[in-house]
């Protein structure tokens, strides 16, 4: 049986477009590279190549979707929307950092963790979009008109083109493992992760890579040498340095701290550390932090002899990469080493310490923003429950909408730690819903309860005042003072104190009478009664004498 395409229907040409050639290669390319190719050779190449299968391959993909979800929608208007969409999205991302952290978040929620870096570069890659649109203008001449080759179309080529899509490579976070001795040479054991149960727990977990030049190089260990490690024992917590044993160091466990000693470790001072509020602002710098100080923090140190004279330290920082102790008795932290063919020589910049702000903390930003909405909410529910009992309403209001503020509240709260930033995008929206929702619903039904307009314009007062003097202290976190977030979260809630007292003071704004007669609304006047006269009785007809009876006369 077959179909015909109308006007009003774009399925046909756009499946056309979606199996063409030139859509099926990139759709394959897509697959081959981020699977294959990026693992194999990562590089540019690899990278641009992604980006061009994709801009070749996503505009069909949205046109074929746009016409199953809108079947009356014309071919042509869904094509223009999948170009426009694809491109206007490809270059929003690839332009700016926010935008980039949103689309990574919401990939990680649709294909699991993921990332999507803004690179400038990658712009030059929209050119790809005329390949698309050239396979378009040659599809469009040739609809797939059999409902079968449809179907099969559907069934064949969709899902691959969903999956390259969506399923974009993961990204895994490095992590500095462990720290030994090899021979005398310094050896690191670098892992990664991207939850909180794939972090690496063990030197097991990670790759070992030795240095012979004092730690300014480095290779992967051999099958042998990985053995030997594997045997030793690894991840001392402290040790002392091979041409002074009275100068020891030792790590301090959950905290970025080091700390040396001169007398054989009978005293200790700091010599190398990050302070537990400057430490957790750098942590929520990162994606994904979680437990701060599990993941950053000290994990173990080696001390070994210099080439030229000295000894160097190297410790193992989790999340933050590896510390280095230079002969000239000066700290570097080195972050992490990432693998160039046979050896490891590129590093990884670590996260500056301080100079932090908003830019740098769009999670925390996002997190901070909806908790100053969220207070305000709450306040104007508070106002609503008082308004409703002054106006003789029920007690309920005031019961549901404090569950469901409490509901928002533990939300937040479980999203505020950012165990993985994927649940805290999606925690975010159902906040501010549930929020939103419940003050409407508070300030209807006041006003229900006799309400006066001028109290509306108090409680949305409260509101704006609430969300902006709770934003203060959350700004000031974002940009590092204070560093710790439950100050600013205490500082934050303190704020919505001249609000609560705002909502209370404005009850007396509520009518309890003219909520009564909005409840109960008099009848209808009714015209007024007037009595009928009463209806005249028949006069009686006149009455009609009798006839004069003849008179007898006396008998004679």
């Amino acid at each position: 049986m077959t179909g015909s395409e109308t006007p009003q229907d774009g399925a046909p040409t756009t499946l056309s477009w979606l199996s063409h050639p030139a859509t099926v290669i990139a759709l394959v390319l897509l697959l081959v590279n981020d699977h294959v190719l990026k693992a194999a050779h990562p590089g540019l190449l690899t990278g641009k190549l992604s980006d061009v299968a994709g801009l070749v391959l996503a505009p069909p993909l949205v046109a074929v979707l746009l016409t199953l979800l809108v079947p009356r929608m014309p071919a042509r208007a869904a094509a223009l929307a999948g170009l426009v969409v694809v491109g206007a999205g490809f270059a929003l991302v690839k332009s700016n950092g926010y935008a980039a952290e949103l689309a990574s978040s919401a990939w990680t929620v649709l294909a699991g963790p993921s990332l999507v870096r803004a690179d400038r570069t990658d712009l030059l890659t929209l050119p790809a979009l005329g390949l698309a649109w050239w396979s378009w203008t040659r599809s469009r001449r040739r609809p797939v008109r059999h409902r079968t080759a449809r179907l099969v179309r559907l069934l064949v080529v969709l899902p691959p083109a969903v999956l390259a899509v969506a399923a974009t490579s993961p990204i895994y976070y490095p992590y500095a493992v462990s720290t030994a001795t090899l021979d005398g040479h310094p050896a690191i054991s670098v892992g990664s992760g991207y939850s909180t149960s794939d972090w690496p727990a063990s030197p097991l977990d990670g790759q070992w890579a030795v240095s012979e030049d004092g730690a300014t190089t480095w290779r992967p260990a051999t099958e042998d040498e990985q053995r030997r490690l594997s045997r030793q024992e690894v991840g001392q917590q402290q040790a002392c340095a091979p041409d002074a044993p009275r100068r020891c160091y030792r790590i301090v466990t959950g905290h970025l701290r080091v700390e040396e000693s001169d007398d054989a470790g009978a005293t200790w001072r700091v010599a190398w550390e990050v302070p537990d509020g400057q430490r957790e602002e750098l942590a929520r710098r990162s994606p994904n932090p979680g437990d701060v100080q599990r993941h950053f923090a000290s994990r173990d140190l080696v001390v070994y002899p210099h080439a030229g004279g000295g000894h160097e330290v190297l410790v193992a920082n989790g999340r933050d990469g590896f510390l280095r102790r230079l002969p000239d008795g000066g700290w570097q932290r080195d972050g992490f080493l990432f693998e160039e063919g046979e050896r490891f020589t590129s590093r990884g910049e670590p996260p500056r310490l301080g100079g932090g702000g908003p830019g740098d903390r769009q999670m925390d930003l996002l997190l901070a923003v909806t908790l100053a909405l969220t207070l305000g909410c709450a306040v104007t529910a508070l106002a609503g429950h008082l308004a409703i009992r002054r106006g003789g309403g029920p007690r309920w209001w005031g019961v549901v909408s404090s569950a469901s503020m409490l509901v928002a509240g533990m939300v937040l709260t479980a999203a505020w730690g950012r165990d993985d930033d994927s649940v805290t995008f999606m925690a975010v929206p159902f906040v501010l819903v549930v929020g939103v929702l419940t003050a409407v619903a508070m300030i209807v039904r006041a006003s229900y309860q006799g309400a006066l307009r001028r109290w509306i314009g108090w409680v949305l007062t409260g509101l704006l005042l609430t969300a902006f003097l709770a934003g203060l202290p959350l700004v000031g976190w974002l940009y590092g003072t204070p560093s710790r977030t439950r100050f600013a979260v205490a500082l934050a809630l303190l704020a919505a104190v001249p609000g609560v007292l705002l909502a209370t003071r404005i009850a007396r704004l509520v009518d309890p009478a003219r909520g009564f007669e909005r409840r109960y609304q008099p009848r209808p006047p009714y015209p007024p009664h007037v009595p009928y006269p009463p209806a005249p009785y028949p006069a009686y007809p006149p009455r009609v004498p009798d006839p004069p009876y003849p008179s007898q006369s006396p008998p004679q």
